[in-house]
């Protein structure tokens, strides 16, 4: 499984698709290569058909269950490893998917935490006690709830976050004892592949977890419409969630699609917070994110004077090689992510919108770029645009802000920058979507809080370590004479 150390600096990590701690050997190989300079850094053994067959039939054979503090200790030693393998973690992420080192970094911490929660959870029990005696037809009993693992669970990740995609779904699925079959995005694989080495290296038994690259028909397909999976959970594009959805079958279907996430600025915020949050909430992670700032609307009145301190702003995320430290926004996945924004930027251009800052792409680099009089209709205001783009619209008053704000398919998150309670409730109440952050970005959360969202960005099924949890195991009830 190891044929190379584990940073990428300076040499190519030679991995490979695990049936249950087991390499494949099919001889087809998935080369990975940089998006900021497209050097080769890693290699991975593709699974076929046959490979994927026999991770279901390993995860399903399994053997000995595992005690809730036996799973525990797994979670808290990969915890623990994990941390001490902090850089050299962060140097493969960087190398494979073009985000900056101090992104990278972040995002160990991250995984950090969803391994400390799910870890957490293993200790708690998730059961329910229901007295029947409490009507007049009840009778002396107590009804008692626990729940169950389920026999297999599949989890197909993106690129995005490399790491903490796949450990959103790993660990809440271990924590529960349901056996997982994880499909990486092909772009990001090195970093999925090193965790899962990592976890059988915490004690994990191996008929756990298996992890498998290969051909879409062969595996990922084979995968959500295999029978005796009881569950599949996605995060990636709406066009493949609704696929998935349709042909999954007679099993559970967790969805966490695109975003296209507002900022909403009124006029009584502070400026100075409102720029901080609109520049992070574009720019961090080059904008690769479901839950990023993908609209920033201003109250008219406070608009000429916020675009001139967020132009200031934007320009401190200085933009070229990720493993600078001084980098603050690195590629975005490929090319040909690059030249679907830049085109999104030039059709939204042509249409009147005026480019302030940034707009000039260098093969996968694409600097942080401030448009503003963009079309309401506009590819990049109605569709998702993953990557650092930072679109200004104005609005009226709170009613066209809430209309504008709601005008899109997509529902996972938002952000509203008010010192109006009044007004920060009516936004909560109002705004159709998974979450409402106050004076904040719109992804800010925590790793075991709910996360999710509604129509085109999910089925309103939630995320977050404890939610996963649940949608990982089912309720078994029984009862006894009381």
């Amino acid at each position: 499984m190891k044929e190379e150390k584990l940073s990428v600096n300076e040499n190519i990590l030679k991995l490979t698709s695990l049936i249950g701690g087991k390499p494949v050997s099919s001889g087809k190989q998935l080369a990975v290569t940089s998006p900021y300079d497209g050097r080769l850094v890693g290699t991975v053994e593709m699974a076929g058909l046959s490979d994927t067959l026999a991770a279901i039939d390993t995860a399903l054979k399994g053997g000995r269950v595992l005690t809730r503090y036996e799973r525990y200790s797994v979670l808290d030693k990969a915890r623990t490893l994990l941390l001490e393998r902090k850089e050299e973690f962060a140097q493969v992420i960087t190398a494979e998917s073009g985000l900056c080192i101090t992104e990278a970094r972040y995002e160990i911490g991250r995984a950090h935490d969803v391994l400390l929660f799910a870890s957490m959870e293993c200790l708690k029990d998730d059961g329910q006690v229901f007295s029947c005696d409490i009507s007049p037809s009840g009778k002396q009993r107590k009804i008692f709830s626990l729940r169950e693992p389920l026999k297999l669970a599949v989890a197909i990740t993106p690129f995005n976050h490399p790491l903490n995609q796949v450990a959103h779904k790993i660990a809440p699925a271990l924590a529960a004892g349901t056996p997982v079959i994880l499909k990486p995005s092909e772009k990001t694989p090195l970093t999925a592949i090193r965790f899962v080495e990592l976890l059988y290296e915490a004690g994990l038994p191996t008929y756990m977890l298996s992890v498998l690259l290969g051909d879409t028909k062969n595996v990922a397909e084979a995968l959500v419409q295999a029978p005796e999976v009881d569950l599949v959970s996605f995060t990636g594009s709406v066009a493949v969630g609704k696929r998935i959805a349709q042909t999954a079958g007679y099993k559970k279907v967790i969805l966490e699609l695109g975003g296209n996430d507002p900022l909403i600025v009124l006029e009584d915020a502070n400026l100075d917070l409102a720029v901080q949050l609109a520049a992070e909430g574009a720019f961090r992670n080059s904008g690769q994110r479901c839950t990023a700032v993908k609209r920033i609307l201003v109250h008219e009145n406070i608009a000429e004077e916020f675009t001139k301190r967020f132009v200031e702003k934007a320009k401190e995320y200085t933009c070229g090689d990720p493993a600078d430290p001084k980098t603050k926004v690195g590629t975005v996945i490929d090319e040909q992510s690059a030249k679907y924004l830049e085109d999104v930027v030039d059709k939204a251009v042509s249409r009147g919108a005026k480019v302030l800052l940034g707009g000039k792409r260098t093969g996968a680099l694409l600097e942080p770029t401030v448009i503003v009089d963009v079309p309401r209709d506009a590819q990049m205001v109605v569709q998702e645009s993953f990557g650092p783009l930072a679109p200004i619209l104005t609005f009226k008053d709170i009613d066209d802000a809430i209309a504008l704000s709601n005008s899109t398919a997509f529902g996972l998150s938002s952000g509203v920058v008010t010192n109006n309670m009044e007004h920060a409730i009516r936004f909560v109440k109002e705004l159709k979507v998974g979450t409402v952050n106050i004076n904040e970005v719109p992804g800010y959360r925590i790793e075991n809080s709910p996360f999710g969202g509604i129509k085109d960005s999910g089925l309103g099924i939630k995320e977050g370590v404890i939610e996963a949890i649940k949608c990982f195991t089912y309720v078994k009830t029984f009862s006894m004479p009381w």
